[in-house]
């Protein structure tokens, strides 16, 4: 699992008030924001030079990146809705401690975490392909554009 730079090292998960748990969680769901933003400014790039973008040499290169992206928004669309609620039981939970089954309730939250992780692992990934494929026709818009 990789942690997340803004918990704490160890058993935070297992450890913290809910208060904490909470904030942590709102940092996620702020974070899941930007991702959805940067993946419309992304598809944004791609839609913009689709056309010098598809010929026979990388028209499969250009599905894939299309598959991906797609994939990705879905990912962050699923996420963004369980952390939202993720988040009302948090507030539920600060209301009445005896709301949820604590063990559960903080297995879920660290499940949570690594789904989170592993998004945005894949989220890096598809925006450094998506860059390297879109280097070349800027750069050719670049030269156009330069006297």
């Amino acid at each position: 699992m990789e942690n997340f730079s803004l918990r704490p090292k160890g058993d935070f998960t297992w450890t913290a008030k809910y208060r904490e748990l909470y904030i942590l969680t709102e940092h996620w769901l702020s974070d899941l924001k930007f991702y959805k933003e940067d993946l419309h400014f992304l598809y944004h790039l791609v839609d913009k030079y689709f056309i010098s973008l598809i010929n026979k040499e990388n028209l499969e290169e250009m599905r894939n990146l299309s598959s991906g992206l797609s994939e990705t928004s879905i990912n962050c669309d699923r996420l963004l809705e369980k952390t939202s609620k993720h988040l009302t039981h948090l507030a539920e939970l600060i209301d009445d401690p005896f709301k949820y089954d604590s063990h559960k309730f903080r297995s879920e939250h660290e499940e949570l975490e690594n789904e989170i992780s592993f998004f945005v692992k894949k989220f890096r990934k598809i925006k450094k392909e998506t860059f390297t494929d879109m280097e070349p026709v800027i750069q050719k818009e670049v030269k156009k554009l330069t006297p």
